[in-house]
Order: structure tokens, then C-alpha cells, then sequence
């Protein structure tokens, strides 16, 4: 299937819709394919300008989804015909939908014990024949040669054809880029995504998401831990962005283009 992408900060951003996207996971989880997907906010996409080693990364996914609203309006904005946006949170509803017809194990990796099985009671309310395969909570530090060769044992034994990741970014996308072709499934970065189906993270209005102003209530939300985020990357975005688009700048090769 022909997907049309364009270039945001330099970063690949596919002009895909939940329904592709959702199909796309399923063909290749049918085919056992080791391939990964990242969504992409402006987090990702500055995180990806300022290191071209992550930007790598996530050129090198099978399917990157504009998260973000301000993706989309970049997308729309360089050409590319009704961009539609594809939010991680969303896209694991539709994914588990499609897996739950078609009787696809999917698998759990990220978060502590507790809010996986939070998660696994909220999926089982919604999606009840729903197959979960595995569930894993990784320690929060790297993890050793030994115990990451015994998690990958794990998820292949599991026989999940699909592992939904969370560990937030760039952390999930590095993760997914290194296990590519170990484990036989598709891969999808959804950062948050556990918590805000479990309720332990508010979403944003609906209203708030459709103007792009999710990182405002999140902000609002929890200030300390994100503040600095927003602080350093999201004024950097307007400027380089409106600098791309003005075509004062090329930044197909990275930053110092």
C-alpha cells in the first residue's frame, strides 16, 4: 500500500489514517513481521532534530504516525492532501479492535506490574476475547546483556504478534529500532498510552487535542516533570518550523543544514 510522507524538521512523518495504520500492524503481525511503528509529537520531532542518531531511528520505522497535531498542520502545510492525525492513546483502540476480530495475540511491554494489569482490565472490559500473550514490566534502568536476551525469549515464546511498548520517548523508539528483527511481531511506541486508558494520566479535552493545545493541559498537569520539556523544544518548533516552511531553511540533512 503507497503511503504519501513528508519531512518535518527533517524527520519522516507518513500521512496515514487509523485505518491504514491499524491494517498495516495486522498484515504484518499475520506475517510475523519484525517491524515498528513510532507516533510522532514535537517531542519526537526535536528530539530527532537535535540528535542524528534518534532521527535515524525513527526514519528507520515502518510506519511513523503524525501524534501530534502540529505534525499534521506541518504535513498539510508542505503539500501533502488531508493529513489526518493518528494519536498513540487512540491507535492501540484500534489496533486491539482489529486483533480482537482477527484473533492476534498482542503483548504488553513497559510500565510497573501494577499498571499492566490495570491495563489488561481495561482491554479485557473493552475488547473480552481479546488475546494477551505476555505482559512485561522492565526494571527502570538498562537492562543487562542477560536479562534482555531472556525478555526477548519471553516475547517469542509468548507468541504475541503484536507488542504494544511503552516506555516513553526516545527511550520505547531506541528500543524498538535495536529489537527489530528479534522479535517476530509489530512493535508500536505509545509512550503513555497505558496510563491514560487506566485513568492514572487525564487526556486532554477533546477540543484541546483537535487545537493542538494537548501539551497545554499536560502541562497543567504535571508542571515539574514537564516544563523544561516544553520549555526547551516547543518554541524551537514554531521557529524552525515557519523557517522551513518560508523555505529560509533545509533541514534535510540535519540541523547544521
Amino acid at each position: 500500500m503507497s503511503l504519501s510522507s513528508g519531512r518535518v524538521l527533517g524527520m519522516r512523518v507518513d500521512a496515514t489514517s487509523y485505518q491504514d495504520a491499524s491494517q498495516r500492524v495486522l498484515r504484518w503481525a499475520h506475517m510475523a513481521q519484525s517491524t515498528y511503528v513510532c507516533v510522532a509529537n514535537v517531542h519526537m520531532c526535536m528530539e530527532a532534530f537535535d540528535s542524528p542518531a534518534f532521527r535515524q531511528v525513527v526514519d528507520g520505522s515502518d510506519l511513523t504516525t503524525p501524534d501530534g497535531r502540529p505534525l499534521v498542520w506541518a504535513l498539510k502545510a508542505s503539500g501533502i492532501k488531508r493529513p489526518s492525525q493518528v494519536r498513540g492513546a487512540d491507535l492501540v483502540l484500534h489496533v486491539s479492535e482489529h486483533a480482537e476480530r482477527e484473533e492476534v495475540p498482542i503483548g504488553l511491554y513497559g510500565g510497573t506490574s501494577e499498571s499492566l494489569e490495570r491495563f489488561v482490565r481495561v482491554l479485557k472490559g473493552r475488547f473480552p476475547n481479546l488475546r494477551i500473550a505476555c505482559q512485561i514490566s522492565p526494571p527502570f534502568r538498562a537492562l543487562t546483556p542477560e536479562e534482555d536476551a531472556e525478555v526477548v525469549e519471553k516475547l517469542v515464546a509468548s507468541g504475541a504478534r503484536i507488542l504494544l511498548v511503552s516506555l516513553g520517548c526516545p527511550k520505547q523508539e531506541i528500543w524498538m529500532a535495536a529489537h527489530k528483527g528479534s522479535i517476530p511481531a509489530a512493535m508500536l511506541g505509545v509512550g503513555a498510552a497505558f496510563d491514560f486508558h487506566t485513568g492514572r494520566v487525564r487526556q486532554a479535552p477533546r477540543w484541546a487535542q483537535r487545537m493542538g493545545l494537548e501539551w497545554v493541559f499536560r502541562l497543567l498537569l504535571e508542571p515539574r516533570r514537564l516544563w523544561r520539556r516544553y520549555a526547551k523544544h516547543n518554541p524551537r518548533f514554531v521557529v524552525l518550523l515557519a523557517l522551513q516552511l518560508l523555505g529560509l531553511r533545509n533541514f534535510e540533512k540535519g540541523k547544521s543544514e
